[in-house]
């Protein structure tokens, strides 16, 4: 018999960094931005935040390996989608940035931590830009068209 302990896997993201408490805070501080940003609030139709805070939890929890719980209640993220409704553009885009970055600033986490969470943000907030306006648009190739693509 060999005294040896059999391998385990590395922590996942969510471990490392301390789990449900840790986005739960950095959800919450986030928030705390969002709810005094004239062009953030807007977008958030419920009249407490509460809901939209529940869901990024559930969401940034779920994708930096922790419970499920965001696909099981609501299905695929499909963020695109469900952000679609909503201008997004480079102002909006910034803004969320902005809060979020004080979100994680004030987080306690070491550098490496920090950069592989905040190159997340950085992208997932490019990812969602839609700057849906009435102007006509040029396509790549040099067709014109009126609709967002």
């Amino acid at each position: 018999m060999s005294n040896t302990a059999a391998p385990t896997d590395p922590p996942t993201f969510f471990e490392k960094v301390g789990g449900a408490p840790f986005f739960e805070e950095l959800v919450r501080k986030f928030y705390e931005g969002v709810s005094a940003d004239p062009v953030l609030r807007p977008m958030y139709p419920e009249a407490d935040l509460e809901p939209a805070a529940r869901r990024l939890t559930m969401f940034l929890t779920q994708y930096w390996g922790g419970p499920g719980t965001y696909s099981q209640e609501r299905g695929h993220p499909r963020l695109r989608m469900r952000h679609s409704p909503y201008r997004i553009d480079e102002d909006a885009r910034d803004r969320w940035l902005t809060h979020m970055r004080a979100a994680v600033d004030a987080a306690d986490l070491s550098v490496a931590d920090r950069t592989v969470l905040w190159d997340y943000m950085e992208r997932a907030a490019h990812s969602l830009l839609n700057s849906f306006d009435d102007s006509v648009r040029r396509i790549p190739g040099g067709v014109t068209d009126v609709r967002a693509w």
